[in-house]
């Protein structure tokens, strides 16, 4: 039995009145995971909407004390790390990590930053030694699947398309999936939503389907 970490970050949620309003992004992870739900009924899903409940932004005091040492931590500082304590412990479970995110001003949304922060932690989720020269950072978990689902307003952010340099969503993303224990990534994208014209429905649908392709691959193998 495998467990899924199922984030969620676009500000929108998927139950508005008028489904025009539903975020993308979230129903297209939706799709993935109840593709997945199909096959292998029993696994683990563990969900958290970041964009409907942010976790807390990092400051100097959670700083200090996550370079305070176990044995000299106060209650306080325990506290303010309760939450990433809880993120982590979520992470370490996860065999796939499936995140949804609209593209806010090119990059992602602060929510979802703010996630990466509170899990992406020294001695926690990666290592930190000297020794090891320029590189001195490596990642604690391992053989992880990350599958990043996106949607943005404006189009050709892939390689090769014409606002690739403008993409500073899924490079980001897959950067940080490194320190997350990823050692693949898939990547979907829906385009074109500020145009809502056919190109924009047929990238929609087209997303929808890679989403339930690559599911119904993953839950196989």
């Amino acid at each position: 039995m495998k467990t899924l970490l199922h984030i969620d970050a676009s500000a929108r949620k998927t139950t508005n009145a008028n489904p025009e309003y539903n975020s993308i992004s979230k129903s297209l992870a939706g799709s993935f995971i109840e593709t997945w739900r199909t096959i292998n009924s029993q696994d683990n899903v563990i969900h958290r909407d970041v964009g409907v409940t942010p976790p807390d932004f990092i400051c100097q005091d959670w700083i200090a004390a996550v370079f305070t040492q176990d044995d000299a931590k106060t209650d306080e500082q325990k506290d303010l790390l309760s939450l990433s304590d809880q993120l982590i412990a979520e992470l370490d479970q996860a065999d796939i990590i499936v995140i949804s995110s609209s593209m806010y001003n090119y990059g992602m949304p602060a929510a979802l930053k703010a996630w990466f922060d509170q899990v992406i932690r020294v001695d926690k989720t990666f290592s930190f030694d000297l020794a090891r020269g320029d590189f001195p950072l490596e990642p604690i978990m391992v053989g992880k699947i990350l599958v990043l689902i996106t949607s943005s307003g404006e189009f050709g952010f892939g390689m090769g398309g014409i606002r690739e340099k403008q993409n500073h969503l899924s490079p980001h993303v897959q950067t940080l999936s490194h320190y997350l224990g990823a050692e693949t990534f898939h990547e979907i994208n829906a385009e074109y939503q500020e145009f809502n014209d056919d190109r924009h429905r047929s990238s929609v649908e087209n997303a929808r389907k890679a989403a339930e392709v690559l599911a119904l691959k993953l839950a196989n193998s």
